[in-house]
Order: structure tokens, then C-alpha cells, then sequence
């Protein structure tokens, strides 16, 4: 949300069904065209411009100087590391909400907007410390990442489903993630072992050509020793060999 009379842009709403991300909505009053033109320019860069949802008005009111530049130059990069967020602008006063991965990216993102104000603006913290392993735990959602029988190559359905983990992780740049492969009990302890591993560091490289850094990934195999079923079926065996994210 931002505006002289209150605008504000926000990222609450159901993912888009052909991008599978929110769309961002941008609301409220600003004075002229050419600060609406800067507003969403700034907005579709950060966010692209398929999810900006423009609901802004344009009409006379009186706004601080240089009003237009401080607030576009809010709209920052850095406001992509608060999901689901609202940051609203009314005048001088501005206020971000949401929820990030960290208290330390909270301080950055209100640092960031102070920033690109001046000293008469007034930010409000209102950022609250989510979960990011509860993000990854029901991204995932009991879901079974799979490889083809016997070996560490990833299935069409596992490789969506890491599309999913990816785009999540993205969105914890400072975090460091273990990957765990896990099979069932059926063979040799060794073999599998090693065949988890593999496994593991298959969704690894996977995640590395999808732009998440190799040094903030690191990859560990269990075999069948932690299983979450039993192996005397064959659907605790299936629910037995999975893929699990830890955050470090």
C-alpha cells in the first residue's frame, strides 16, 4: 500500500494458478501518472510484472516532497525476502508487515526501507519471525520425492516437487539446508546407504541448476536406518524411502 492517502502493496492473496506465486497488489492514492508509472516500474521489477495487480488512483492530493522517489525507492528487492507482507506508505508515516525467515533479515528489510527515505519518515517494524522449517515441512507435505526403482535418478513428479522446495529456498537466502536421503530396508545395510546418499545429493545438484548455491547445501545419507513406517508393507516401504530438508 502506498500513497499520500494511504498505498499499499501487498502479496496476501492465493498463488496465481498459472504462476503458482501471489499476486502482488498495489493499492491506494498517489498525485500524478508519472508517480504511478514509477511506482509499478519499480514493482514489476522486483516481482515481475505477470503477478503486479495495479489498483492505484490517481488524483489531487498534496503530497511531501520528493514523495514519489523516497517511496519508489522502497520498493526494493529485498522486500521479496517478506512473503506473505504489506508495506504501506500514508505520507510520511510508513509501516512494513509480514513475516521473514530470521530476526536478522527483519532488521535488514526495515534498515533497507529507512534507508531509501529521509530522516522526517517514520518506519514502522511490524516484520514477526516466521518458521522455515515449518515453510519446508508443509512444502513438502508428506510428499515422496521419487527416483526411478534402484537407482538416483530423479522421476518427472520428484523433480516438480523439488520446483516447489526451490522456490521456497529462494526465499531463504541466509539459511543453510541438509538434505537426507532415506531408503527402506530392503537389501544390503551398505548398499543402501550409499544408494541414499546418492539420492541425496542427486536433489542437490538438481537444486544447484536451479540457482540455490551449492555452499548453502550440504547432503547426508541414512539408509534405512530412521524409518517413519513398516517395512513389512509395501506402502511403509514407499513412505521409507523419501528425501527430507533440515534447516542447519
Amino acid at each position: 500500500m502506498l500513497a499520500a492517502a494511504p498505498l499499499l502493496a501487498q502479496n496476501p492473496a492465493p498463488p496465481a494458478a498459472s504462476t503458482g506465486e501471489r499476486p502482488v497488489v498495489i493499492e491506494g492514492v498517489v498525485p500524478d501518472q508519472a508517480t504511478k508509472a514509477k511506482l509499478l516500474t519499480n514493482l514489476r521489477a522486483v516481482y515481475g510484472a505477470d503477478r503486479v495487480v495495479d489498483r492505484i488512483q490517481v488524483e489531487s492530493i498534496a503530497t511531501p516532497p520528493n514523495w514519489g522517489d523516497y517511496v519508489a525507492g522502497m520498493i526494493n528487492p529485498g522486500l521479496k525476502r517478506v512473503s506473505p507482507g504489506k508495506l504501506e506508505v500514508n505520507g510520511q508515516a510508513v509501516r512494513i508487515s509480514g513475516e521473514v525467515g530470521n530476526e536478522a533479515l527483519r532488521q535488514q528489510v526495515v534498515s533497507d526501507l529507512s534507508l531509501a527515505s529521509n530522516t522526517s519518515y517514520t518506519v514502522t517494524n511490524g516484520l514477526k519471525v516466521g518458521s522455515q522449517q515449518s515453510v519446508l515441512d508443509q512444502t513438502l507435505a508428506n510428499r515422496i520425492i521419487e527416483f526411478q526403482s534402484g537407482s538416483a535418478k530423479l522421476t518427472p513428479f520428484g523433480m516438480s516437487i523439488l520446483d516447489e522446495m526451490v522456490a521456497k529456498m529462494a526465499q531463504m537466502p541466509d539459511s543453510r539446508f541438509l538434505i537426507i536421503g532415506h531408503t527402506d530396508n530392503v537389501g544390503q545395510r551398505e548398499s543402501n546407504l550409499a544408494l541414499s546418499h546418492a539420492r541425496a545429493l542427486a536433489v542437490k545438484n538438481y537444486m544447484m541448476g536451479k540457482g540455490i548455491p551449492s555452499s548453502h547445501m550440504d547432503v547426508l545419507g541414512k539408509g534405512p536406518d530412521e524409518p517413519v513406517a513398516d517395512n513389512t508393507s509395501n506402502d511403509g516401504r514407499a513412505r521409507n524411502r523419501r528425501i527430507e530438508f533440515k534447516i542447519q
